[in-house]
């Protein structure tokens, strides 16, 4: 949809209009049925309507972006405290849980890695408890 503001040449009044598309309006011109409200003359012409942005807009994209950056320090301080506190073991992490589990290797520490979201749901149907956390890339905003 696009918003016009048309003026009649005629009267010079002045009024807005929405349209599903500038070539709707142009086949409606052509047709003869857009015409002035007040004096009822086809002399009509549009301009396109700046976009209307209220300051409440604004202020609530402004409050969800500090809530973004909010949340994306804390992910990133948690990602912090897993790479220290845990072992990677990438793509193996579903072979190394299972290692774990099934009492053939010790870790010290706890592991995280990469899985799929199908080998996730295989190691908790064999009882083998994970969680998924979401992971910001170092060079992310």
């Amino acid at each position: 949809m696009i918003k016009y503001q048309l003026k009649c040449k005629k009267c010079k009044n002045i009024f807005d209009s929405w349209f599903s598309s500038s070539k709707e309006f142009e086949k409606l011109k052509k047709l003869k049925l857009i015409n002035c409200e007040s004096c009822k003359s086809l002399q009509i012409e549009k301009s396109i309507m700046s976009p209307r942005i209220s300051s409440k807009l604004i202020k609530n994209d402004e409050a969800n972006l500090s809530k973004i950056r909010e949340v994306k320090t804390k992910i990133k301080d948690f990602q912090r405290f897993i790479k220290k506190n845990f072992d990677y073991v990438g793509e193996n992490f579903s072979y190394e849980a299972r290692s774990i589990h099934y009492g053939k290797k010790k870790y010290k520490k706890g592991i995280y890695g990469k899985a799929s979201v199908e080998e996730i749901h295989d190691l908790n149907n064999e009882g083998i408890e994970t969680a998924q956390i979401p992971w910001v890339k170092d060079n992310e905003n």
